[in-house]
């Protein structure tokens, strides 16, 4: 681990790879994470080798190995009655609602109108049901919280606005009408680790701080953009209210698999699970394999408690 890097690479990276796959496809990245039935449940958004995208489920006991892939995606753009998927479902985040009873998806539908938010929601993770478009574009990087606060939904989500993309919370009481904005975490500007843009990453791991945001931060090279990790802490009663942020990033692309592929220089966090005391990160590595870091949950409440502003 480098000095400043809060987080530990497995030595099995990449977990999972386009080759891996039980069907052809260019790229597999940015997956949804949570403990299902004992073991580790991904979905997968998998690039289509015509370009397009869906969500395909993977498990593993272990989280790290031996993944079971599904041969049919669970979500992809093939239903008509949904125009504003057609060109692609796309990075997926899972939330389990004990209130309702099953886990909602969160993911991007990608169209000729741009990137919006979509929903749906499932028992199985065999069938979904899909409610379709809530925030139309562009917007991306939502993600729900796990338990109602003061009686509503809570969903991170990352609008495109010009040249300024912060992360935004909506609320909402039944998942499909969302409303009441609010800004929490902007883009710096500047020479910035996140001066470029900001958007949500997994689902918000509630603690007794606060809310544990790990979010992904871009820095504009004239090589490209580098996307990197970074962290926040909102209250648990007002999630609106950032309590600390950190002003450094604590987890970027260093390794081959993260340097080189779709798009260089990418680590993109999208998936978390507490496994064995650890707290496993699921990222894609450079928009074309999976990977997998851990770190402890107490070291990045640390982190934030020491150095954050």
């Amino acid at each position: 681990m480098l000095e400043h890097e809060l987080f530990t690479r497995v030595p099995e990276n990449p977990i999972i790879k386009p080759s891996d796959l039980p069907y052809p496809c260019d790229c597999v990245c940015n997956p949804a994470a949570h403990l299902v039935d004992g073991e580790v449940l991904l979905l997968l958004r998998v690039i289509d080798q015509e370009g397009g995208s869906h969500i395909t489920v993977a498990r593993s006991q272990s989280g790290v190995t031996d993944w079971r892939i599904e041969h049919q995606p669970l979500l992809a753009p093939t239903d008509r009655n949904l125009p504003y998927e057609v060109y692609g479902c796309e990075d997926p985040r899972l939330t389990w609602l004990e209130d309702r009873q099953e886990y909602v998806i969160t993911y991007t539908g990608y169209s000729p109108l741009g990137a919006g938010i979509c929903i749906a929601t499932t028992t199985d993770f065999k069938t979904a049901q899909r409610f379709g478009l809530v925030i139309a574009p562009n917007n991306k990087d939502a993600a729900i919280f796990p338990r109602q606060i003061k009686g509503k939904y809570w969903m991170l989500h990352r609008p495109a606005l010009g040249d300024m993309e912060h992360i935004w919370l909506a609320e909402s009481e039944d998942l499909v009408h969302w409303g009441r904005p609010w800004m929490i975490i902007e883009e710096r500007g500047g020479p910035w680790w996140d001066g470029l843009k900001v958007g949500g990453g997994p689902t918000p791991i509630e603690t007794r701080d606060g809310w544990l945001i790990i979010f992904h931060g871009v820095k504009g090279t004239a090589h490209g953009p580098i996307y990197r990790v970074g962290l926040a802490l909102l209250d648990l009663d007002d999630p609106r209210k950032v309590i600390r942020r950190l002003p450094r990033w604590v987890f970027g692309p260093k390794a081959p698999y993260e340097a080189t592929g779709f798009i260089p220089g990418v680590v993109f966090p999208t998936g978390t699970v507490m496994m064995n005391g650890d707290l496993y990160l699921y990222y894609g590595a450079a928009d074309t394999r999976v990977g997998l870091a851990k770190t402890k949950v107490q070291t990045l409440l640390t982190a934030l408690k020491d150095e954050g502003k």
